[in-house]
């Protein structure tokens, strides 16, 4: 087995089907001098799937700054494979900064494409993919997730966020009342065996999860503005449940028809309706 050539190798791994590593990545893992890890363990039972053992350095958001300098230095004259717990590096973790030292020491960067979840989620979603942004995982306080949502709403393109199955709901609610209430997919365990795309509007797909946090990995996949059909009254219904937990009828029918484009008089007979049983 030959050697490789020094430098830094970006490489890919599973999301949650080993079937899906490349051979050029286990070959790439496979004659590497070191691998910078997220996690340890993960990335030996990876390497135990395809037979090898190799020296691993952990390299994550708490140790970065620390460790960067030394792998740097080692990539002068050995081949450091860079890989992430699941995925493709750098998309939502701190490995741009490795990349970026890299180049600026002068040492060859080379990449091992394969899986990545963002670019999954887009083929099962059946939203508009000539355009996207990825957002990673939205702030997990309230005004600050507010915030970023706002920064992104009248952007024209399909939105990628990654969430935990205990937040989605609450994601999934602040989406909806800060981009409208567009049309969705929550999509979890990909690739693995109960891989799923539920799509629905934002209001309807937080309602289904309110209760029922799910389990596995999730990337939520947002339409852009103007690519929701019009409201219905069964969404005017699911939006005004909601918010009658919270608020009186008025308020209510007023924070929906603002919402979904419903006219308000009709949005607060029906709050009244409801709320009388």
């Amino acid at each position: 087995m030959s050697p490789l050539s020094p430098g830094l190798y970006i490489v890919a791994t599973p999301i949650g089907n080993l079937g899906d590593l490349s051979p050029r990545a286990a070959d790439i893992l496979s004659r590497a001098d070191m691998i910078a890890v997220e996690d340890s363990r993960v990335t030996a039972g990876l390497l135990r799937h395809i037979g090898v053992k190799r020296q691993m350095v952990p390299y994550h958001d708490h140790n970065a700054e620390e460790v960067r300098p030394g792998l740097i230095a080692r990539m002068a004259t050995h081949a450091v494979a860079l890989v992430s717990d699941a995925g493709t590096p750098l998309i939502s973790d701190p490995g741009y900064k490795l990349v970026r030292d890299a180049r600026l020491a002068g040492h060859a960067v080379v990449t091992i494409p394969g899986p990545c979840a963002a670019v999954a989620a887009l083929t099962l979603a059946g939203l508009p993919t000539d355009r996207f942004l990825f957002m990673g995982f939205l702030p997990a306080k309230e005004k600050a997730r507010g915030e970023a949502i706002a920064e992104v709403a009248a952007v024209r393109a399909t939105l990628v966020f990654y969430e935990s199955g205990p937040r989605l709901a609450a994601c999934l609610s602040a989406l909806a009342t800060g981009l409208g209430d567009r049309e969705a997919a929550v999509t979890r365990e990909i690739t693995k065996k109960f891989e799923e795309a539920v799509t629905g509007t934002l209001t309807t797909l937080a309602v289904r999860y309110a209760d029922a946090p799910p389990k596995g990995e999730i990337v939520i996949v947002v339409a852009p503005p103007g690519e929701a059909p019009p409201a219905s009254a069964e969404d005017g219904d699911v939006a005004l449940a909601e918010a009658l937990t919270r608020l009186p009828a008025a308020k209510a029918a007023g924070e929906v028809a603002k919402r979904l484009g419903l006219d308000r008089k009709a949005l607060y007979a029906r709050a009244l309706e409801m709320k009388n049983g």
